[in-house]
């Protein structure tokens, strides 16, 4: 299992980084692993609003079909699954001033059946890699908002 946390803070009010975060298709922006990710549900973004992920990690590559199941101004929930994993996205976003918001981003990935196997591996590429670079990508975007 990956189980990953990070806190940062971002130059962007939590309002405008909510509203951007909420819609996952903004994942190949901010997230290293995502290749495209389109939405495949109708109507607006809301609770149960579905998209289909590509994402491409350590040389393998996964579609993942993901859920919003919590949409809070200050809480978002993605789930994501597959047959071979589970993965949750779960951010908390708090104010920090008027143009400023900490971020508390909560990775898990859950392997199922023979994928399990790989489960120590892909936690370290994630805590040494991934992580990083997701605190990365996610600021310039949120920043770019401003």
């Amino acid at each position: 299992m990956v189980d990953v946390t990070r806190t940062f803070t971002v130059a962007v009010a939590r309002e405008n980084a909510a509203a951007y975060l909420r819609d996952f298709a903004h994942a190949s922006e901010w997230d290293p692993g995502t290749q495209s990710c389109r939405q495949v549900s109708d109507g607006p973004v809301a609770a149960g609003t579905q998209w289909h992920n590509v994402s491409k990690l350590f040389g393998i590559t996964t579609e993942l079909t993901y859920t919003l199941v919590t949409d809070e101004p200050n809480h978002i929930v993605f789930e994501g699954e597959n047959k071979t994993a589970t993965s949750v996205d779960d951010i908390t976003l708090t104010d920090e001033g008027p143009q400023s918001t900490r971020i508390d981003y909560h990775a898990r990935v859950e392997f199922n059946g023979a994928a399990k196997v790989a489960g120590p591996f892909l936690k370290a590429g994630f805590e040494a890699k991934v992580a990083p670079e997701t605190v990365e990508k996610m600021t310039e975007a949120l920043e770019r908002l401003r």
